[in-house]
């Protein structure tokens, strides 16, 4: 099951806190006022960023290292764990396998080669790896700034080797959680909206899962896994996928490389695009089906990054042509020949609770009462699971053991060069919210357009100034963009965000280089060059 392991009560109870990629404080404010409180509680805070994001200002720790060396600087904590004998022996011997490949792989990540490939100063790994392995409880919290690399996999790998060596998971108020970037990103991937997945988690290719929803659904479904977006992409561009409907996303102006997305979804036959709004996306389809606002117009449930199920409830009928995207999906079935009958949220959901053991005891009953329950809750008369993992400390041990993953070191697919000396990385901001489609059409006070964010050092070397526009190059394009002065960065680091993909089309600059797990691209690194225009003369 793919879940964060505690509840948003425990941040607050929590000794030790790990920030890594995650710039909390804008991009997942309700989760930060909880850590805000872990903070005001007493909690040691280190924010593990490159950029000393206004998350880091309540940090007692910034670690600063440079993008992509994530594994590098997990590795050294681990080996300097390992050195000063911090690690627990109890519960690597009695809840873990492959300890001894773990300890030769991060024996040649010494501080000192730490610092050299990261930039981090070694005292610093130092002081974060004793405060995190001697705790009493300790988290770690990550985001995008963890996944969006070619080698994201690793990287969630090499954190979850931190919690297995010293024990911070199965426990109260430690673990390891992913934050969850949009509503319901926790809900859809519970639901079965992964390409090797059916509902709860279970894999599509073990044949006793797929036997049991061929029974249910009386119909024979494929052995093998689907494709992820970026495997669907380059289906599209092998011509093998020639028709797509999608639902409530906007790829041509949330993927890597715009060029790439463009090119393949004009190439398709047809293109059905079923969205509350007419993005960029929609006005490249056939058809267009107008969706409901879920919060707002339709029943259901959602899942939060607590693994909290909540009933939303429809407050407002759609506008005009709008409508529920189940209702839709129902008429969709009926015009190929499958008729599911009339659409009932409720219906649908307990069909999925007789189908997922997670949710098994989630009746709507029951999440009315409780104001939601946390999966998983396997009988109407289980409570739902606070933090997960418990089993890892029973004994004897309840279930296989966990394995420590061996991860290598593997820097930016696109180096930095004469030609493109300075590495961007991308990310979100407070005031708006993706590629601005929901966002965009709202004033606020926050709100100042799309900049590249530099150091005065970058500035001065370039002779830029603060509001000067700039144009931008990376190997697959150029934009412009003004200049934003930030004491965020250090030399060499540039940031921009995708709020404004209408006015600053940054997707045109990063990479399609993605992780071949995941399917991830790598948002966070890609190297660029910054240019002055050319002052227009006098007549």
């Amino acid at each position: 099951m793919g879940g964060g392991t505690n509840s948003y009560t425990e941040i607050e109870e929590t000794d030790v806190i790990l920030l890594w990629g995650s710039n909390a404080r804008e991009t997942h404010p309700i989760f930060f006022h909880h850590l805000l409180k872990g903070v005001h509680n007493g909690a040691k805070l280190f924010s593990v960023d490159p950029r000393r994001t206004s998350s880091a200002r309540w940090a007692d720790t910034w670690v600063g290292l440079d993008v992509g060396t994530d594994i590098v600087v997990a590795n050294a904590m681990g080996r300097e764990i390992i050195a000063q004998g911090w690690q627990n022996e109890k519960f690597i011997r009695h809840a873990t396998t492959a300890f001894d490949a773990y300890k030769q792989s991060v024996e040649p990540f010494t501080l000192a080669e730490a610092e050299r490939l990261s930039g981090v100063p070694g005292a610093i790994i130092h002081d974060m790896a004793k405060s995190f392995a001697t705790a009493k409880r300790a988290m770690i919290c990550w985001t995008l700034g963890i996944t969006e690399h070619h080698n994201g996999v690793d990287n969630v790998s090499s954190l979850i080797n931190l919690a297995l060596l010293t024990g911070h998971v199965g426990r109260y108020a430690s673990g390891l959680n992913p934050l969850r970037g949009q509503n319901n990103v926790q809900g859809g991937g519970d639901m079965g909206a992964l390409p090797d997945r059916f509902p709860g988690f279970q894999h599509v290719e073990v044949e006793a899962n797929r036997l049991k929803f061929e029974k249910a659904w009386n119909t024979k479904l494929p052995p093998k896994r689907g494709l992820n977006l970026t495997g669907m992409l380059e289906a599209m561009g092998r011509k093998e996928l020639t028709a797509l409907l999608i639902l409530g996303e906007n790829p041509l102006q949330s993927e890597a490389d715009r060029s790439h997305a463009e090119k393949v979804l004009r190439s398709l036959d047809f293109l059905a695009v079923q969205d509350l709004t007419l993005t960029p996306t929609a006005e490249l389809a056939h058809v267009v089906l107008p969706a409901a606002a879920g919060w707002c117009e339709s029943d259901g449930t959602v899942t939060n990054s607590e693994r909290r199920v909540q009933l939303v409830r429809r407050a407002l009928n759609p506008p005009g042509e709008a409508r529920d995207d189940a209702e839709i999906l129902f008429d969709l079935a009926r015009v190929m020949g499958h008729d599911w009958g009339e659409y009932n949220a409720e219906k649908v959901w307990n069909e999925l609770r007789s189908l997922s053991p997670p949710h098994a005891g989630m009746s709507y009953q029951r999440l009315e009462k409780a104001n939601g329950l946390q999966w998983p809750c396997y009988d109407e008369s289980h409570p739902g699971e606070m933090f997960l993992h418990s089993r890892l400390w029973e004994e004897p041990l309840n279930g296989p053991p966990v394995a420590f993953q061996v991860v290598k070191h593997s820097p930016p697919v696109e180096p930095l060069s004469p030609e493109f000396p300075l590495r961007l990385t991308t990310g979100r901001r407070l005031d708006d919210y993706n590629t601005g489609v929901q966002t965009d059409a709202f004033e606020s006070p926050l709100r100042r357009g799309e900049t590249i964010d530099l150091c005065a050092e970058d500035a001065t070397r370039l002779n830029l100034g603060d509001g000067e526009l700039v144009r931008v190059v990376s190997a697959r394009g150029a934009i412009e963009a003004p200049v934003r002065l930030t004491n965020s960065l250090r030399p060499g680091l540039a940031f921009m965000t995708f709020h404004f993909q209408d006015s600053v089309n940054t997707n045109i600059l990063t990479i399609d280089a993605t992780d071949p797990r995941s399917g991830t691209a790598e948002f966070k690194a890609c190297s660029i060059r910054v240019e002055k225009l050319a002052t227009p003369q006098k007549a």
